[in-house]
């Protein structure tokens, strides 16, 4: 067969998108047919979150997907089974001999047994880099580790320069005559029905490359300028939204940043501070790699002797957004509601958990992990470490989130707390952050029974505070408490 018309294979994972796809635009160099597949492997070997919010994401954004292929004269062929074995069938049907497809750096050991096992068939597997800004293995430290320390890694990927230049989108796909035998996304089961939870997230997301595109573009013409200011109060709508998109492999880092590019000089520090936030990402990535036990193990491994609590009913109050404390039950709230939550209020909801609750990181890594549309293998675990004291770069133990005066630092006229908690929608603005300190005539004026139309602190933070703190003496030597 002329190498011009074998075929080649298009393994399609967290990469969702023609726009600046490395495989897919080396899989056309080769001048054969393309075969683009996108495939279910069984649960127990995923990598990585595929929680319920992201499962409702998947089949959106794979029903975007095959709709951009036929667009360009292409389909999406779904399979369901082992990678290697579906690959290898795929290959055997079509006469394939290289499958191409983008790193997935939270499955590498993975990815690497697939390789072999496709080795031994003649099948070559042919792997880029689209996932990141750099390559991992190109910002180490000089001992050839990974940074622990995310400023010395950002100053190392300023000096490996700018990342590569975006490919733009193919407009014509050459395909095979025959159409390949694919499942129905439908009999997937991907989208919840009875009840319907995720009945509120198409109100702020529209999954795929055009709706990762529109707010990129909406976000460089609106939201950038303010960006470094704005990003902490949850009421603005300063953030870019992207997350999920990222996720997914909807649009890449290298398109976002080089989208940043030519703004005025009033705003080159948001740009560097929206920059880092992008970079952030590639440094828990690297954490990731070195430490594939993230979400499960403590990078700190003097933690393993901490004494955790857990209290069912507490657990589940901080899940559902009743645990008396305004700013965090807004985010959970806000969480379950658009399968997101603002990035402080992350903060906020995970140091109640952790500090007031003394409840172990990993349950709320695994609730964030289900729930969240943006869950990532790389920073959700690394951020659930970073605020629990046991990761990279931690925030220290000791400093422990006073909820009332977070809430009152970043949402000081309570606008957020008023659009997710709406029972306390007539508080004043004095008391809306602490009602429990409200006295009762601006309680009734504002329509508010402690305990029954909004719940009473299930802790005492002040108590809580305590008992952490000591929780955190009995296995080490805190240079001293912080209250934020």
């Amino acid at each position: 067969m002329p190498k011009s018309e074998v075929p080649s294979i298009v393994w399609f994972r967290r990469d969702l998108r023609l726009d600046d796809n490395p495989a897919l635009h080396a899989a056309m160099e080769t001048g054969g047919p393309v075969i683009p597949v996108y495939i279910r492997e069984p649960q127990h070997l995923n990598v990585g979150p595929l929680g319920a919010a992201q499962r409702w994401w998947l089949h959106h954004s794979l029903t975007a997907l095959a709709k951009s292929l036929k667009s360009a004269g292409s389909g999406l062929t779904l399979i369901s089974g082992k990678a290697e074995d579906v690959l290898v069938d795929l290959a055997r049907q079509t006469g394939a001999r290289m499958v191409f497809v983008n790193r997935a750096y939270e499955r590498h050991q993975v990815d690497r047994g697939i390789a072999l096992e496709l080795k031994k068939r003649d099948i070559a597997v042919r792997a880029f880099h689209g996932q990141l800004l750099q390559e991992p293995h190109a910002i180490r430290t000089g001992a050839g580790r990974a940074f622990r320390v995310f400023t010395p890694f950002w100053n190392a990927l300023q000096k490996a320069g700018e990342p590569r230049e975006p490919i733009g989108p193919p407009l014509k796909i050459p395909s095979q005559d025959h159409h390949h035998r694919s499942e129905r996304l439908d009999s997937w089961g991907l989208l919840p029905k009875k009840p319907d939870w995720a009945a509120g997230f198409p109100a702020i997301w529209t999954p795929g490359e055009d709706g990762a595109r529109e707010k990129l573009a909406d976000f460089i013409d609106r939201k950038l300028q303010d960006y470094k200011h704005g990003r902490d109060l949850p009421s603005v709508r300063a953030t870019s939204l992207l997350s999920p998109h990222l996720t997914h492999g909807e649009i890449s880092p290298a398109r976002i940043w080089h989208a940043t590019r030519g703004m005025p000089k009033t705003a080159s520090e948001d740009v560097v501070h929206f920059r880092r936030e992008l970079a952030w990402r590639d440094f828990c990535y690297s954490l990731l790699i070195e430490f594939p036990e993230l979400d499960e193990k403590n990078w700190d491994n003097t933690f393993d002797t901490f004494q955790w609590g857990y209290d069912a009913k507490e657990f589940r109050a901080w899940t559902k957004g009743l645990t008396g404390y305004p700013i965090v039950d807004a985010g959970m709230r806000q969480l379950w509601r658009y399968g997101f939550m603002h990035n402080r209020v992350r903060m906020i909801t995970a140091s109640f958990l952790i500090k007031d609750l003394m409840i172990d990181w990993r349950k709320g890594e695994k609730w964030f992990r289900d729930t969240l549309v943006d869950a990532d293998p790389a920073n959700n675990a690394a951020n659930w470490q970073w605020v629990a004291g046991s990761g990279a770069d931690a925030s220290p133990f000791f400093r422990i989130f006073n909820p009332v005066l977070q809430g009152e630092r970043f949402d000081p006229e309570g606008d957020y707390v008023r659009e997710h908690v709406p029972e306390l929608g007539n508080l004043d603005r004095k008391y809306i952050h602490k009602p429990f300190d409200a006295p009762k005539y601006v309680l009734d004026k504002a329509g508010i029974e402690l305990g029954r139309t909004y719940p009473r602190p299930i802790v005492d933070h002040g108590l809580a505070r305590d008992r952490a703190l000591a929780a955190y003496k009995a296995r080490t030597n805190p240079s001293g408490p912080e209250t934020l």
